[in-house]
């Protein structure tokens, strides 16, 4: 990142700090640069929105099914074997090799923070013997959560046309897996150390949300990128009893474009506006 957290951001320079709603007249002015965005504040009550129901790529915002689906049908201590298929997955890696073994609960970190193809490849295999079985669960799972502008076609998040989810699909999908206290504290860790069963192998993970020990309050979720998807962000972050989520899709500046939405959310806390009619 280019610029120290301590910056401002130009709303507060001027005193303008109102909570923002999407009948706000040029909202979508105010927080440029994202093909879709999304904030929703403590009570869960919308506070500002730029198309969250458009059907976008999500990159490995996708993971978040993936790891859900992982902790809601096995153990975080299951044993997971290393398949070809895992171990030959493109993007981002961490070099897992066939036949090696790995615990369900590292295999779950390297997914979320690390954003690692092969790790979250192997979870969708251990779970459903391969990747398009998984997919049919992930699928199931996305109608049951009400989940009416997601589709996918992979595990991972890789671009495909039939791979698709909104803003506002994606917070929800976010909620349904910081209801699991472990994952909650997961995604909020700036880094993390796995291993093999065996012990021979050993990763260091680190949290690709910049925004994880940077910005105060921040406690996870997640990071995605892909050519067509573009930059992707889901953040949460929590500042005297009040939480805020942003969702960012396709958004080419998205540290700076979620810190300016945090900050205005927080100062609206502190001091609610409403916005001139």
């Amino acid at each position: 990142m280019s610029r120290p957290f301590y910056v401002r951001n130009y709303l507060q320079w001027c005193g303008l700090i109102f909570l923002l709603s999407p009948a706000t007249g040029g909202a979508a002015d105010l927080f440029p640069g994202a093909a879709a965005s999304y904030l929703i504040s403590t009570n869960h009550s919308e506070s500002w929105s730029h198309q969250p129901e458009r059907r976008l790529p999500p990159a490995s915002l996708t993971k978040i099914m993936t790891v859900l689906l992982a902790v809601e049908h096995s153990q975080p201590q299951d044993a997971v074997t290393i398949g070809p298929d895992a171990a030959t997955e493109t993007g981002s890696r961490l070099g897992l090799r066939v036949g090696e073994q790995f615990r369900v609960v590292d295999l779950l970190a390297a997914s979320l923070l690390q954003s690692a193809n092969d790790a979250c490849h192997a979870l969708a295999d251990h779970i459903a013997g391969n990747e398009s079985n998984f997919v049919a669960l992930m699928n199931r799972r996305a109608k049951e959560l009400g989940l009416a502008d997601t589709r996918f076609s992979n595990a991972c998040g890789h671009d495909h046309p039939n791979h698709y989810s909104s803003a506002r699909d994606l917070a929800r999908l976010a909620e349904s897996i910081l209801a699991h206290p472990f994952l909650a504290e997961l995604v909020s860790r700036v880094e993390a150390t796995i291993s093999t069963l065996d012990g021979r192998h050993t990763f260091r993970l680190v949290n690709r949300n910049e925004l994880v020990g940077r910005y105060q309050g921040v406690a996870g979720v997640k990071t995605g990128y892909t050519p067509k998807a573009g930059k992707c962000l889901i953040a949460l972050a929590r500042r005297n009893g009040a939480q805020v989520m942003v969702v960012l899709l396709n958004a080419p500046d998205r540290w700076w474009t979620a810190v300016d939405m945090l900050d205005s959310a927080f100062a609206a806390v502190r001091s609610p506006r409403t916005a001139a009619p």
